[in-house]
């Protein structure tokens, strides 16, 4: 298969984009920052079933990394990413100063209350860069559809609402969560796990399992048996184990029955993963 042709101006994609739509061809988008796996892979794979052509947005965002270390070590793998996306049609790779030319935007989309929540708390003003930079790519490549993963379920909350929310002319289709074998939720960031960190991440998944065997028995019972597959790591560091409701994304109250969504978020040493999974309390 052909590699994709690489797109690094906004002047450019806009072309790109404007040649297709001459042709009647439908876009789908997915963005990402690189270091592409199989879960990127499959986003990439259900774009093909769903438009015409398939763009890649590649782009290392520095407005929603809040520690600037996080951003220096956040892996650049542009030539491996290529390779990988052999038979897509264009990657969208801009510098950083192609999307800021005058630095971060003054301009920018705030995520609100739940953007402040959860992730958003460990890591303030994270979702306002993150919801910024994709409604910056929704304006340039103006897909039909875009690509966003279950795995990150806040970020993929806030984009729907987004586009909800400013009546953007885009459909959002959700990816499931890619896995190993042993449950671990693929992510760029397994590959800084040591050996025994990465034995004792699997704990998060189960810990999301446990959490969905007892929903049928009430909230409390839910979150102590997540808590109890989590105690007997002690290489997991738990910042928040939450459950919460799909329609808010806020904290289900006690007496809540119906779909909700188990969110947990740990440090395994330098570390940070968060996962998720849907269950049923009732």
């Amino acid at each position: 298969m052909n590699h994709p042709v690489v797109v690094d101006t906004i002047r450019g994609m806009r072309e790109v984009v404007a040649a297709a739509r001459a042709a009647g061809k439908s876009i789908a988008l997915t963005p990402t920052r690189g270091a592409l796996h199989e879960g990127h892979l499959a986003h990439v794979s259900r774009a093909g079933e769903l438009a015409d052509i398939r763009v890649v947005s590649i782009f290392v965002n520095p407005t929603q990394f809040t520690v600037a270390a996080d951003l220096e070590r956040y892996p650049r793998t542009l030539e491996a990413d290529l390779e990988k996306l052999a038979g897509v049609d264009y990657v969208f790779a801009p510098s950083v100063e192609e999307m800021y030319p005058a630095g971060p935007t003054e301009t920018k989309v705030t995520a609100g209350k739940v953007g402040s929540l959860y992730e958003g708390a460990s890591r303030p003003g994270h979702f306002d860069g993150v919801l910024t930079v994709v409604a910056k790519l929704l304006s340039i490549v103006t897909p039909d559809v875009a690509t966003f993963g279950q795995k990150d379920a806040q970020q993929l909350f806030l984009v729907k609402r987004m586009v909800a929310d400013l009546n953007l002319p885009v459909r959002i289709e959700t990816i499931e969560t890619v896995r190993e074998a042993d449950g671990l939720a693929l992510s760029s960031r397994n590959r800084f796990l040591s050996t025994s960190e990465r034995r004792a991440a699997r704990t998060l998944s189960a810990a999301l399992d446990a959490a969905a065997s007892a929903g049928s028995s009430g909230i409390d019972a839910t979150i102590a048996a997540a808590q109890g597959a989590l105690m007997g790591e002690p290489l997991v560091e738990l910042d928040y184990l939450k459950i919460v409701n799909p329609k808010t994304f806020l904290p289900v109250d006690d007496d809540y029955r119906g779909p909700a969504i188990a969110i947990v978020a740990a440090q395994l040493g330098s570390t940070r993963l968060i996962d998720n999974e849907t269950l049923y309390l009732g």
